[in-house]
């Protein structure tokens, strides 16, 4: 996605905007003399008998004089960053309903809060004007070409918002498209290509592969497809400025029937989105790619399909993982923890200083927090603090639960060394994360990334599609925060 950014530091006028049809006012709580259009703004207030304090519960939309169309919508200091980034996104929604070629947004307020607000809104309209997949016969899409802002004074730099536009974008096109269209092998190859394109290191281990290397947890999930295509890819981005090495991992299980517990129809819609978790490692490295970050990444992505056959896996295997523990199996569907358990091995022996680790992995973190926030566990609490302050910085809400070893006794089997899940399913969510936990070697911090909030009708946050790309701006400040002294 190309649009161009114009940058007009001019006092905001209706002289100023006289050419423009689609115009977002993000305003301070102080209300403006000499607000353009504030006079058709106070007949619409009045008429729905509000006030101008209102605008930062509610943005309001009105039809100008000209023909165009404009936003209001205030934006206080009391507002945290994803309170923000929502009213935003309900202000421009209407605006770019309308398909607009170009958007003006002029900014209000001191030089404190213009920059934040300015940013905010710039990139709230860039990510909702992205181009997602559509399969629509008819479907007629002007693309936004130019936006322009208005208003604020400083020469700022916006390509940290646009490196987080691009990396939510390529994670939602991913996650969005249909699962006849993204199978493990059509999946690789786009891996591949954009590895070429962004000149990441890649490598691959297929299924003989990991099979002659003995990580049986990933296989045991991977057998069960027919072609035999699922497999793990690494990639690299090693700037030689590196202060950090940081591994992330995704699950990318690109169907998940559930395997031999199958799901019913309910619970089987929407499950090619089951890869979404190494949509988001890709779509953070690719941030961090336009960045330049002085961080080495490697990123490790399980791709694999959870299918029923009869070389599918099943209740009461036992299997072998690649670090030598054997593991009882209860239930197939709990597939997403199988093939992470090899990949954080894999991970973990390049010995990284941190592993970031992001799925849809479990049920019941959605049953504990909802699908307005994910929840995240990690194996050091400082890291888990992190988590959360880099959630409230992104404006992507971040929820941190506990990693008591007290939860092991859940998963001790009578036959192997760990059971992969129990059937009463209470807690799940960090029996998920104990059991994964048991694979990661040399003692490298880890934090466990649980997107519950993947998929939220409407939308979330500054995100209108209801696949929001969540976990791409909170990894990119999870990053930032790690590179800090």
């Amino acid at each position: 996605m190309s649009i161009k950014l114009v940058q007009n530091a001019a006092i905001v006028s209706e002289n100023l905007l006289t050419s423009a049809k689609h115009v977002l006012f993000a305003l301070s709580e102080k209300e403006e003399e000499n607000l353009p259009f504030g006079e058709v703004l106070q007949m619409k207030l009045k008429r729905t008998k509000s006030k101008y304090a209102d605008l930062s519960k509610s943005p309001v939309t009105i039809d100008l004089p000209d023909g165009g169309v404009a936003s209001f919508v205030v934006l206080n200091e009391k507002l945290n960053t994803f309170q923000c980034h929502t009213l935003l996104r309900k202000a421009v929604k209407p605006l770019l309903d309308e398909q607009p070629d170009s958007l003006a947004i002029c900014v209000f307020g001191d030089d404190a809060t213009c920059k934040a607000h300015a940013c905010a809104a710039y990139y709230v309209a860039m990510v909702n004007a992205a181009e997602l997949p559509t399969h629509k016969k008819d479907k007629k899409t002007t693309a936004l070409k130019s936006i322009s802002i208005h208003g604020y004074q400083a020469d700022h730099d916006y390509s940290d918002v646009n490196a987080r536009v691009a990396g939510n974008t390529l994670c939602r096109q991913l996650t969005i498209t249909p699962p006849n269209e993204l199978t493990p092998t059509i999946y690789r190859n786009k891996v591949k290509d954009l590895a070429k394109q962004h000149g990441w290191k890649h490598e691959e281990f297929d299924m003989p592969t990991l099979t002659r290397m003995g990580a049986g947890a990933f296989v045991a999930v991977g057998q069960g497809s027919d072609p035999l295509d699922a497999a793990i890819v690494h990639l690299s981005y090693t700037p030689k400025n590196a202060e950090k090495h940081i591994a992330l991992v995704g699950k990318g299980i690109c169907f998940d029937t559930g395997g031999h517990n199958l799901k019913p129809a309910k619970y089987m819609q929407g499950m090619h989105e089951d890869m979404n978790g190494s949509a988001v490692a890709l779509g953070i490295l690719l941030t961090a790619t336009q960045l330049q970050l002085p961080i080495k990444l490697d990123c490790w992505l399980a791709i694999a399909q959870n299918h029923i056959g009869p070389l599918a896996y099943k209740q009461n295997d036992v299997v072998t993982a690649l670090n030598g523990m054997t593991i009882e199996i209860v239930h197939t569907d709990a597939e997403g923890r199988m093939v992470l358990a090899d990949t954080l091995t894999l991970a973990s022996r390049e010995k990284p200083d941190v592993i970031l680790d992001y799925a849809t992995l479990t049920g019941s973190m959605i049953e504990a927090v909802s699908n307005r926030i994910s929840g995240i566990i990690a194996n050091r609490p400082e890291l888990a603090c992190k988590a959360v302050d880099a959630g409230a910085a992104a404006g992507e809400r971040i929820v941190a639960f506990p990693y008591d070893d007290d939860f092991d006794t859940e998963l001790d089997s009578d036959i192997a060394d760990i059971k992969q899940c129990t059937l009463e399913g209470g807690g799940d969510h960090i029996l998920a994360a104990r059991f994964l936990g048991k694979f990661i070697e040399n003692d490298v911090a880890w934090l466990h990334t649980d997107l519950s909030s993947a998929n939220r009708k409407d939308g979330l946050g500054a995100v209108q599609s209801d696949t929001n790309g969540f976990g791409v701006g909170f990894g990119l400040e999870m990053l930032k925060s790690l590179l800090q002294k």
